[in-house]
């Protein structure tokens, strides 16, 4: 199940019993499903729970006959889809008049006369997220948006959720297959938005999920900032041998004087070590800039030995 369908089941089991709520939210996802009209009311989705939520506040408000619910699969997929039509047009209308609308109606627009106060728009907007939500898995990236069909209804839903106190909502719209889509990035807005309607669960889960991809990310950082310097270490060590090789081959480390040899005998004994602790092994010990400047002087000295 992927975390979009995980995030719904969780809203599903939300235990409310205010009417108000309850007709809230049912506004929610009728006004954003696929028709919501005098005539006809449709509602697809691939989420079982969201199909037997709906089911549940149409019965609780308005009993109506439900005639036609299947559960296709969808084409090159396992997924399958579910579907709840309401094709007595006497209770259409009835609903659809409930929520504000007359049928002369050519576009579809949030009703705020159905969300008096602001404490009903946690409901409406749980409604409108089982109907055209997602959420990417967290271990991926941070991504929620809504899939809505009119230009209208995603201006609607952009400003609704831009006045809500409780949150800093800053909701983007971008155009896909004739689409309007409201998204976020960010997982402070998306636990933000899990939290306000309802699905506080799968916020700490993303929470969890982010701050494990943090530990990683610097362990990460950690490990590739240490394999750069022992790489960084083995070129120089390696340049370092081979011009002590050299004074080897042509002088003999013999001749050189009682600094550079003792420096030159401890790398050849500990390839790996690095400048710092050369220092610190010699005797008396020196910083790494000292080490340094003796390298820097071993290094010419073979140069000027291997000219001759």
């Amino acid at each position: 199940m992927s975390f979009s369908s995980e995030v719904k089941k969780e809203i599903c089991k939300n235990d409310v019993v205010d009417r108000d709520s309850l007709k809230a939210e049912l506004y929610g996802m009728l006004l954003f499903s696929k028709i919501f009209s005098a005539e006809k009311i449709t509602f697809t989705t691939e989420n079982i729970y969201a199909c037997k939520r709906l089911i549940m506040l149409l019965q609780n408000m308005y009993m109506p006959i439900i005639e036609k619910q299947t559960a296709l699969r969808i084409k090159n997929s396992d997924s399958r889809l579910y579907k709840v039509t309401l094709v007595n047009s006497d209770e259409c209308k009835k609903i659809y008049e409930d929520f504000g609308y007359l049928e002369k109606n050519v576009t579809l627009r949030i009703n705020r006369s159905n969300l008096s106060v602001e404490e009903l728009y946690p409901s409406f907007l749980r409604g409108v997220f089982l109907c055209c939500g997602s959420i990417s898995d967290p271990m991926k990236s941070y991504h929620a948006e809504f899939c809505v069909p009119h230009k209208n209804l995603s201006v609607d839903l952009c400003k609704l959720l831009s006045e809500i106190h409780d949150c800093d909502f800053t909701p983007k719209t971008i155009i896909r297959s004739g689409n309007y889509i409201v998204y976020f990035k960010g997982s402070e807005q998306i636990c933000d938005l899990l939290t306000y309607i309802g699905a506080p669960i799968s916020a700490m889960e993303i929470m969890g999920t982010k701050a494990v991809k943090q530990v990683r990310n610097n362990v990460n950082r950690r490990i590739n900032g240490e394999v750069a310097n022992i790489t960084k270490i083995a070129g120089a060590s390696a340049k370092q041998l081979e011009a002590i090789e050299k004074i080897k081959l042509t002088v003999g480390l013999e001749s050189l004087p009682d600094d550079l040899r003792e420096i030159a005998a401890l790398r050849i004994e500990n390839p790996e070590m690095s400048l710092r602790d050369l220092g610190l092994n010699l005797s008396p010990p020196i910083s790494r800039s000292g080490a340094n400047h003796r390298m820097q002087r071993l290094m010419e000295y073979a140069e000027i030995k291997d000219v001759k």
